[in-house]
This record gives C-alpha cells, sequence and structure tokens, in this order.
C-alpha cells in the first residue's frame, strides 16, 4: 500500500515562513498529480494547491500569492513553500497523489502559526 510522508511542518509566528515535503518511500509519484490539502480543527478539508504531471500549479484563494508549489523529479519530492504565514493557515497539511484511479493520502504534518 502506498502511504505518502508529510514533514515540515512545525510552529512560527505570523508573517515567518515554512516548507513542506512529501514522498513517497519505494513509489514514485512523477505519473502522478500531486495536492496539497489542509484541516484546521473543527473544519472541513480544504484544498490548498495542485501540481500537474505536466508542472501546471493552482492555488486555492486563501493562499494565492504567498504560497508556491513545485516538485524535485530527481527528488519524487513535492515541496510546499509557504511564506507571509497567517494565524488563519494553522491546520494539519496532507498531500495526495492522484494516479490514474487512485488517490494516496499521507498522515500529514501539523502547521501552527501564533499571533
Amino acid at each position: 500500500q502506498v502511504r505518502l510522508e508529510e514533514s515540515g511542518g512545525g510552529s512560527v509566528q505570523a508573517g515567518g515562513s515554512l516548507r513542506l515535503s512529501c514522498t513517497a518511500p519505494g513509489f514514485t509519484s512523477n505519473n502522478c498529480g500531486m495536492r496539497w490539502y489542509r484541516q484546521a480543527a473543527g473544519k472541513q478539508r480544504e484544498w490548498v494547491s495542485s501540481i500537474s504531471i505536466d508542472g501546471r500549479t493552482s492555488y486555492g484563494d486563501s493562499v494565492k500569492g504567498r504560497f508556491t508549489i513545485s516538485k524535485d523529479k530527481a527528488k519524487d519530492t513535492v515541496y510546499l513553500q509557504m511564506n507571509s504565514l497567517k494565524p488563519e493557515d494553522t491546520a494539519m497539511y496532507s498531500c495526495g497523489a492522484s494516479c490514474r484511479d487512485l488517490f494516496y493520502w499521507g498522515q500529514g504534518t501539523q502547521v501552527t502559526v501564533s499571533s
């Protein structure tokens, strides 16, 4: 079973930056569209950003201009660079891989932004 692994979360003050990483040991995600989601306590999961197989990126309105998704094919790793963080960005961030008819999730990494 494929399991994605996220890392890079932590606690930061408002205005700070974090970079999240998503890997899949033993599995290549180079033929998958990759996505980041987040879920704050008591709220529904929210789509954050996507990168397609051919590198096209898209972002949710709440993070546009502050977050950047990228992919290192050689390392088979997807990143989410988060700048100008706000307290409302506090959430569990998870990556997902959309591979043809299958979708894989990671367990997530917590991001906490204090004011």
